[in-house]
C-alpha cells in the first residue's frame, strides 16, 4: 500500500495539534497516526466508514462462502 507522506502525522503531533489532522482528513479523506515511527492508526472521513465497512463485509463473506464451498461434503457428513 501506497501512503502519501503528507497524510503521516507522529502521535506526539495528533495529541498537540488535532486540528491539523482533521485538515487533512477534510482535504484527503484520511490520515495516518505514526506510534514509534509505524503507521498505526487511520482516521478516515466517515462518509468513508460505510464504504470501508460494506468492503470488509463482502471479502469475508466471499472468504466464507469458499471455505464452504471447498468443504462442503465434510460439512454434510458432520450434520449426519
Amino acid at each position: 500500500m501506497m501512503i502519501n507522506t503528507n497524510l503521516l502525522v507522529p502521535m506526539t503531533e495528533a495529541n498537540q495539534n488535532f486540528s491539523k489532522v482533521v485538515r487533512i482528513v477534510d482535504e484527503s479523506g484520511y490520515a495516518v497516526i505514526l506510534k514509534n515511527n509505524k503507521p498505526r492508526y487511520m482516521i478516515v472521513d466517515f462518509s468513508e466508514y460505510d464504504e470501508i465497512v460494506a468492503a470488509r463485509k463482502a471479502a469475508i463473506g466471499s472468504a466464507v462462502d469458499e471455505v464452504i464451498s471447498d468443504s462442503i461434503e465434510s460439512l454434510r457428513e458432520l450434520a449426519k
